[in-house]
């Protein structure tokens, strides 16, 4: 079968990088789909593991954790799907990645796609969806009722994959106040349209910037790029007793925990991938909130959050997906279809 992988670690611009290769086809273990891709998105975690995991001398690695497919052949324990289904997911870190035409995924972290949506435009959502869905419900555990709280919320980094779900998440199932971050004016326009009640530049100041717009201090703040930056003022103008989250990879030591101490704060992590990794008990959580995730796109209560169709997935175009990440430019997700 036709995949794209690496054998080293390499810059995005050196062509070996991410090469065209032809694998074995793969094998679905007990609870395991064999799914045909059609479309996958790329995320910050490609670019990573392209960078920081090296394959054994002489293997390829194949990256890849966003994907719409058509079920193939299933596993024997396997009881929620059948060969024929529409299929989407965001995969497991431990595990071969989708950019290739055939891939294996545990049955209890995928779900059926969400039919009003193409190939493309539902491949954009899984692992985001996922991400932030974990860390309203799971990690902050903000109360699924939007009856107005008075309580607000800060997306610092709105604009990009996790923040264009988070927003509409947010905005669409609690009763918070939702406020984006975003600093140019076409993601200012993004974040708006995707539901924030207000955006505020992240380039400056944030405490200053909330306290210009008028807004109260936020009891939820979900940072998600650039920690290490905005921490400071994070914990400046976070209500007092407040939640902090957190899905990027601050520099070691540029955290000061001690910093939360004196407003009572607390920080919680959210890692997609801890349940698949873990095979936790409850790990079948991500069928249903995918489930839940299609039931809303298809009743038009959530959109797709496509940034960029690069076309055909292929080597030359994963990277230009991959430089596209690395630069900090990307709005929404980046999205490839076909082989």
């Amino acid at each position: 079968m036709k995949a794209i992988a690496y054998q080293h670690a390499l810059p995005i611009t050196d062509p070996l990088s991410l090469q065209d290769v032809d694998l074995p086809e793969p094998t679905p273990g007990a609870r395991d789909l064999l799914v045909e891709v059609q479309a996958i998105a790329v995320n910050p975690v490609d670019t990573k593991m392209r960078l920081r995991s090296v394959p054994a001398e002489g293997q390829w690695a194949v990256l890849g954790w966003d994907a719409v497919g058509t079920v193939r052949a299933v596993g024997a324990q396997v009881t929620m799907f059948k060969p024929g289904d529409r299929v989407w997911y965001a995969g497991a870190i431990n595990r071969p990645g989708a950019n290739a035409q055939r891939h294996l995924v545990d049955e209890r972290i995928a779900a059926l796609a969400p039919s009003s949506l193409s190939d493309a435009d539902a491949a954009a959502l899984p692992l985001t969806a996922i991400t932030a869905w974990e860390m309203l419900f799971d990690r902050l555990r903000v109360s699924r009722d939007t009856a107005p709280t008075g309580d607000a919320l800060l997306v610092i980094g709105a604009a990009g994959g996790v923040g264009s779900i988070l927003v509409q998440l947010a905005r669409r199932l609690t009763g918070l106040t939702v406020i984006g971050t975003a600093s140019r004016p076409e993601t200012v326009e993004w974040v708006k349209a995707l539901g924030a009640h207000h955006v505020i530049d992240h380039s400056q100041p944030l405490a200053d910037a909330l306290k210009q717009a008028g807004l109260p201090a936020p009891r939820y703040v979900v940072s998600l790029t650039h920690t290490e930056h905005h921490f400071a003022q994070i914990v400046e103008l976070i209500a007092p007793q407040g939640q902090l989250g957190l899905i990027d990879d601050p520099v070691p030591g540029s955290i000061d925990i001690l910093a939360l101490k004196r407003k009572a704060l607390s920080l919680h992590w959210e890692l997609m991938f801890t349940r698949s990794l873990f095979e936790t008990p409850d790990m079948v959580e991500q069928h249903q909130l995918l489930t839940e995730v299609a039931r809303r796109v298809d009743a038009g209560e959530l959109r797709t959050t496509v940034g960029e169709h690069l076309g055909t997935i292929n080597a030359a175009n994963l990277r230009r997906a991959h430089a596209l990440l690395e630069s900090g430019k990307a709005r929404g997700k980046i999205v490839l279809e076909g082989f």
